[in-house]
């Protein structure tokens, strides 16, 4: 399978993807579940990657996924230049053990 469907249809997947990936690069480190985590990684490191880019095309691509226009802007002004030597690997994943409600594997997900 190409992507984890999550138990959600597509509508409610993608929202919550792009709410995570926003929260992410917002505070630049989020406590989610590992699958979630596992997920999120790829779509903000392609986030990541077009902020490196820095054109106007790759800063609309950027808006259309990420909900907040201020998280866009400290994306291509702060961020995209921080990792512009580092070709890949933004993204840290902490498993941090089960949750105490529902046992469901837990992990931090960080930029680095």
């Amino acid at each position: 399978m190409a992507y984890r469907k999550l138990g959600r249809d597509s509508a409610h997947r993608k929202a919550m993807l792009r709410n995570l990936v926003t929260s992410l690069l917002k505070h630049e480190r989020i406590t989610t579940t590992e699958t979630r985590a596992k997920e999120v990684r790829s779509i903000a490191e392609k986030m990541i990657t077009l902020a490196k880019r820095g054109d106007l095309h790759a800063r609309r691509q950027a808006l259309a996924y990420i909900t907040d226009e201020t998280v866009v802007k400290n994306l291509f002004e702060k961020v995209g230049p921080k990792y512009a030597d580092r070709s890949g690997g933004y993204t840290r994943i902490i498993k941090l053990g089960p949750r105490q409600g529902d046992s469901s594997p837990m992990a931090i997900i960080e930029l680095v």
